[in-house]
């Protein structure tokens, strides 16, 4: 279960300490040293006195939701008892307390607890409408995100920045860091397979923050008829991209591990295949595995059905056999700075019946991969028995040029 944190530690000494005591709940990060002192990270949210004065005497919308706090507290609390005139809220997939499953209707509601309206931008309704935003000055965009394409919430900002384009609408952007944003790799999304888990030509893992992708989408013309959103964003102090960075609230009901965060970009696009990324377990996006591969492996788990996570799981109620990834050692991923492949290559030659591994018809609970990997190049390379030297080949040299163009758009080393 997930502990209440206090605070963030930045001594390295105390960092090593909590390490050794196994205590890896608690968020540690790597502080920056300047002129021998040490520079702790702050998020922009923490960061109250470079907006609180932008704040006053507007009437302001809120983007947030579980991960947007200020030190421990909800934002939402935090800029009430601070004064602000919260008019209402706008919840991204998984709700404003970031408790509804992958895919899950989000209705609209009341916040029980401050009375300020919710509205839900996943479903039918993914960005403000005018009638919305008439009595809303400012809006402000604080939510985690995890580095990858096929995560929901770059969407949202997408499409909260074309409403405020639309509208006249300002938004502010309190910057988080993003836990994989040492990682700039995979298949340049292809224009015909654009879709919700995938909106623009990028690769999987595209490295930056979020505030640093508001800036990618204006620069590069991105929103309907090249408009442009007017942004003011409050940068994470003291970041780089390569700095390790350990969540203090998980993002989504199935990213509840920070091992499950750093696998994430390598394991989604299990979603596309028969193979369970352990949806229905308590240790989702960390074990893959499938009934049919009992006897090749001796790891197994089961599926079952969990309110709040995974209702009707892949596999529900059946051993699955596979890879514990729960130990895997995520230095080798940062430190190579590529997906791993090979899992999906070693699955894919173990599965005995091979013409079902990418066959979506066998379950609603599997996804697209073409889709997923944003290329139907895969799939087929896999199926053909390309070699990982060969299919990262084929990523090149749109890869390459999307790392140029991403130099125009960022704000931190």
């Amino acid at each position: 279960m997930k502990r209440p944190i206090k605070h963030l530690l930045t001594s390295p000494v105390i960092a090593l300490i909590i390490l050794a005591l196994g205590l890896s709940s608690v968020p540690i990060v790597t502080p920056l040293v300047t002129s021998g002192r040490v520079a702790p990270m702050l998020t922009g949210a923490d960061q109250v006195d470079q907006y609180l004065p932008y704040l006053e005497g507007k009437r302001v919308a809120l983007v947030v939701n579980q991960t947007s706090i200020i030190g421990s507290r909800p934002s939402v609390d935090s800029l009430l008892s601070r004064g602000v005139k919260i008019v209402k809220v706008f919840g991204p997939e998984h709700g404003f307390r970031g408790n509804a499953s992958n895919d899950a209707k989000v209705s609209d509601e009341v916040d029980a607890k401050t009375g300020i309206p919710v509205i839900s931008l996943y479903g039918k309704n993914k960005k403000p409408s005018r009638d919305q935003l008439a009595d809303v000055d400012l809006l402000v965009y604080d939510i985690q995100d995890v580095g990858a394409r096929f995560y929901t919430y770059i969407n949202t900002l997408d499409h909260v920045m074309e409403a405020c384009a639309e509208n006249g609408k300002e938004l502010l952007i309190l910057d988080r860091p993003n836990p994989n944003g040492y990682l700039v790799d995979g298949p340049i999304l292809e224009d015909h397979l654009h879709s919700g888990i995938g909106m623009h030509r990028i690769p999987i893992s595209h490295g930056l923050t979020m505030a640093e992708f508001a800036q990618l989408i204006n620069g590069e013309g991105w929103l309907p008829n090249r408009a442009q959103c007017k942004l003011h964003i409050v940068k994470v102090a003291n970041y780089t991209h390569d700095m390790p960075y350990e969540l203090p609230v998980f993002p989504s009901p199935n990213l509840n591990t920070q091992q499950s965060i750093l696998l994430y970009p390598s394991i989604c696009w299990f979603e596309g295949t028969i193979i369970s990324q352990g949806r229905g377990t308590y240790m989702p996006f960390t074990v893959l595995g499938a009934p049919a591969l009992k006897g090749k492996y001796s790891f197994s788990f089961k599926p079952v059905s969990l309110k709040g996570m995974s209702e009707t799981p892949l596999h529900q109620d059946t051993d699955c056999y596979g890879l514990d990834l729960r130990q895997y050692d995520t230095a080798k991923l940062r430190k190579s700075k590529q997906l791993n492949l090979v899992w999906l290559m070693e699955l894919y030659k173990a599965y005995p019946d091979k013409e079902r591994f990418f066959d979506g018809a066998q379950s609603k609970q599997m996804g697209n991969f073409d889709k997923l990997a944003g290329t139907e190049n895969l799939r087929k390379q896999i199926i053909a028995g390309a070699s990982e030297a060969e299919i990262r080949k084929s990523w090149e040299p749109g890869l390459s040029a999307f790392k140029t163009l991403r130099k125009k758009y960022l704000l931190y080393p």
